[in-house]
């Protein structure tokens, strides 16, 4: 057969020996969510981004 790379009957050998690795947890949201998150609360909400302004409190 011209052309191909190889028999057939090896494919896969390497996937095949590789060891399972378990996935990580997410520590945040998916992406999706996290922009709809983010769309609610700085377009609808109209909250602005970033850290509140530091404020002094009068009791120091």
């Amino acid at each position: 057969m011209a052309g191909s790379h190889g028999s057939l009957t090896k494919a896969g050998k390497v996937r095949n020996q590789t060891p399972k690795v378990e996935a990580r947890t997410r520590k945040g949201l998916i992406p999706s969510q996290r922009n709809k998150k983010n769309y609610i609360k700085r377009i609808e909400r109209e909250i602005p981004v970033g850290q509140p302004e530091f404020r002094r409190d009068s009791g120091m």
